[in-house]
């Protein structure tokens, strides 16, 4: 094992966006049990030290391959297109509307039903981007446009966190009355 492969080389797959997550999941146990510092500490603390190097490097890893919007991000990334979503928000007008209109949707929102609906609404918008990064990504290799797609889902991502926190504190006030 080598500290500098990328996440997808230390993971034994193939560098592309769709995978699957069992055997992310599976490797990583494989992993780190492989890198456990228990297992060293007969070596001792040097050894020790570098298992805990490791541990945390495929702890990292495993956090972004398993999230397909890190997963999504690190690839744009390792292909020269990082995201840079803190400093370049431009997003295509279309999708900008939307956003505006899911806001005022969710600031006009008085019930659950209301509120289920519009998470009805993100969910199949980020399925939607999802395989559009898929496409973007894995078909044809365009990193530049999935780059767009990976900031679209980030801003799908924070409103969908929204409308769940919003919905909880429905649920806590009606469960409270």
């Amino acid at each position: 094992m080598n500290l500098q492969s990328s996440d997808f080389e230390l993971f034994g797959l193939a560098p592309q966006f769709v995978q699957d997550r069992a055997a992310i999941d599976a490797r990583w146990k494989d992993l780190q049990r492989e890198a456990h510092p228990d297992k060293f500490a007969a070596q001792g603390a040097a050894a020790q030290r570098l298992a805990m190097q490791w541990s945390v490097r495929i702890n990292e890893a495993y956090q972004r391959l398993k999230d397909p919007l890190k997963r999504a991000a690190y690839l744009c990334e390792l292909n020269a297109a990082p995201v840079n979503a803190e400093n370049n928000t431009a997003m295509p007008t279309e999708f900008l509307m939307q956003q505006m209109a899911w806001r005022e949707a969710l600031d006009e929102a008085h019930s659950a039903a209301e509120l289920e609906d519009l998470a009805a609404q993100v969910i199949a918008a980020r399925r939607e981007a999802l395989q559009r990064c898929g496409q973007l990504l894995d078909q044809q290799q365009d990193y530049r446009q999935a780059v767009q797609q990976v900031r679209a889902l980030m801003f799908i991502e924070r409103f969908a966190n929204d409308v769940e926190a919003r919905l909880d504190r429905m649920d806590t006030a009606d469960r409270g009355q």
